[in-house]
């Protein structure tokens, strides 16, 4: 008996050990809850209370040379989802109303999952009123979906200028490994262009809105009354060298056309107008573009996507002269009084080199007024391949020009080490007749042959061609100008004198593109042809004016257009007119007294 009474009593004693330890842990954690981390657990309260809502900044503007605006930015709604709270069931009701193929929210949701449940997820840009109308209507019914007011691009109707701005696009999970420190999912981030180039100078700095919501994360107020909220900072605002007139005209001399003008400040590297034709709608990728427009775009055979003005390449036709005729004076090959007797071509080996025409004598400066091939089949034999790959290549051709518009591509340059890999070594000097007029493997993009008319007009020297002067700092509304790298070829200044008088020949002599000449205005000009196989030729003209002091140099590529001389030169008369009717009636103010005013 008293056996049991003593199992009783330790069985009893076990059990107050047990509880009054389990009492003891209990007020050892609600002791560390309270006092050692409460205010660790005060803050996690708050977070799961607290919504954080980002803000996105307004991308910086475009402004042209004068201050117009070019690129803007305008209100739009948007709509966004939040996986945690969103019921799939209400999918096929929002697809109806954003006019959505079935399946399309589901997809988008799943793509960007990695964001996290609680993260609102954008699936509308540019939503319109109707749909805006329907989520307020039900809005105590769409748990997980709310809409918002945000910014997009707003562009100036009377210049597309596709090519110029670039466009922004939602930043794919490719780009967001390399850079989760700047960018989270959903952000836009510049895609070509301006857009791309620039992008740290135009995004700006997110804000946040503090909102404090429910369990179910529906809004019951302003956080602090919005003392905690930041404020986003707006972007830096670009003043581009583009003149609005001018690119407007520009792109207007090349509708229903395929190919490129660019006109450019033979002094600065400044752009004017910059048209690769035919473009695309800007407007159409501001908002949410759908996979159909985007296959449109991608699938148009004009393809419209392509920057033919820095990716296109053409043969440079027989603009090369000048190059020539500059290199065989630097050299002391032939002097500007060498005559050649042109019979309408030269025989070269078992074949006969046609010419334009029967010339008779010509010496360098008529050779260039009449493009007389005969001239330039006789003197690059007396270049020689060597020389010759090394002076198109100090002009620019088989390189990068270094635009600040990212798709850029550097053209061909033969040389010996190309035709070696090209053709073995079952390849001749022949291949020399086609290079010394432009023909053959050499080629080049239109931004370069601007470049060269440029340097032609500035006695070999410029800067690296660009579209942006400086940027207006958002912060301190104070302008920051860019500086871009000088470009010297290095040949003396007599050596250009018979090429650019040869120019000048053409419009104002008797020359191929005289019946561009202007009153008033000196126009030194080149035509050419550049060959294809697949079709009609290209057309191509050069020029610079003023002669006496250049301010404008231009470059003009028509595809499947024939000659030159008819199709390209009156494209380029039209440019420099405007351009020197805007200079003569004063429209060019100092960059700098605007931005102080």
């Amino acid at each position: 008996m008293t056996d049991k009474i003593d199992k009783l009593y330790l069985r009893k004693n076990i059990l107050y050990v047990i509880i009054t330890g389990f009492y003891l842990v209990l007020a050892y954690q609600l002791y560390r809850m309270q006092i050692l981390q409460g205010e660790a657990y005060e803050t996690k309260s708050e977070e799961n209370s607290i919504k954080r809502n980002e803000i996105n900044a307004p991308r910086g503007i475009f402004f042209d040379r004068n201050f117009k605006v070019l690129v803007g930015n305008t209100p739009s709604f948007t709509i966004s989802v939040t996986p945690a709270f969103y019921e799939k069931e209400y999918s096929p009701y929002l697809e109806s109303i954003l006019s959505y193929n079935e399946g399309t929210i589901s997809e988008l949701l799943k793509k960007k999952k990695r964001a996290g449940r609680y993260k609102p997820l954008l699936v509308s840009r540019d939503a319109n009123f109707s749909a805006i109308s329907w989520i307020e209507e039900n809005k105590e019914l769409l748990p997980g979906i709310e809409y918002n007011v945000e910014i997009k691009r707003d562009y100036d109707l009377r210049i597309r200028g596709s090519h110029i701005f670039g466009y922004t696009r939602e930043i794919t999970a490719d780009k967001l490994s390399t850079r989760r420190d700047e960018y989270d999912i959903g952000d836009f981030i510049g895609y070509s262009g301006l857009e791309k180039t620039y992008e740290k100078y135009l995004r700006g700095k997110k804000g946040y809105r503090y909102t404090v919501v429910d369990s179910r994360q529906r809004t019951i107020g302003r956080y602090m009354d919005g003392t905690a909220d930041v404020k986003p900072i707006k972007g830096n605002d670009l003043v581009l060298s583009i003149d609005a007139d001018l690119q407007a005209l520009s792109e207007d001399l090349m509708k229903d056309k395929r190919g490129a003008i660019v006109a450019i400040e033979p002094t600065t590297g400044e752009i004017l107008s910059f048209v690769s034709a035919p473009d695309f709608d800007l407007n159409a990728l501001s908002a949410v573009t759908t996979n159909s427009e985007w296959s449109a775009l991608l699938s148009d055979t004009s393809k419209p996507l392509f920057n033919r003005a820095t990716m296109a390449i053409y043969a440079p036709g027989s603009t090369i002269k000048m190059l020539e005729a500059i290199v065989s004076v630097e050299e002391g090959i032939w002097s500007p009084e060498k005559t050649i007797i042109c019979n309408g071509g030269w025989q070269f080996g078992d074949r006969f080199f046609k010419c334009t025409h029967v010339h008779g004598r010509v010496n360098m400066e008529r050779s260039i007024e009449k493009s007389c091939n005969t001239y330039y089949y006789q003197l690059i034999h007396e270049i020689g391949l060597e020389r010759w790959t090394k002076y198109v290549g100090l002009f620019g051709f088989g390189h990068k020009t270094g635009i600040d518009i990212p798709e850029e591509t550097r053209g061909i340059l033969p040389s010996r080490e190309y035709y070696n890999r090209l053709l073995g070594n079952n390849w001749t000097d022949g291949v020399l007749m086609n290079l010394s007029i432009g023909q053959g493997e050499v080629s080049c993009t239109p931004v370069q042959l601007a470049q060269y008319a440029a340097l032609l007009a500035n006695f070999g020297k410029t800067r690296v061609p660009h579209l942006v002067k400086g940027y207006i700092d958002s912060e301190t509304n104070e302008f920051v100008e860019f500086e871009f790298d000088s470009v010297d070829i290095g040949i003396k200044h007599e050596s250009f004198e018979v090429a650019r008088k040869g120019m000048l020949d053409v419009v104002h002599g008797e020359g191929t593109a005289r019946w561009i000449r202007q009153k008033g205005v000196n126009i030194a000009g080149k035509t050419g042809t550049a060959q294809n196989p697949f079709g009609e030729d290209h057309a191509i003209f050069i020029a610079f004016a003023p002669y006496e002091n250049p301010e404008i140099a231009v470059a003009v590529f028509v595809e499947n257009a024939g000659f030159g001389s008819t199709h390209a030169a009156p494209l380029a008369g039209k440019v420099i007119k405007k351009f020197m009717d805007g200079k003569n009636n004063g429209d060019k103010n100092n960059l700098i007294m605007r931005v102080d005013n």
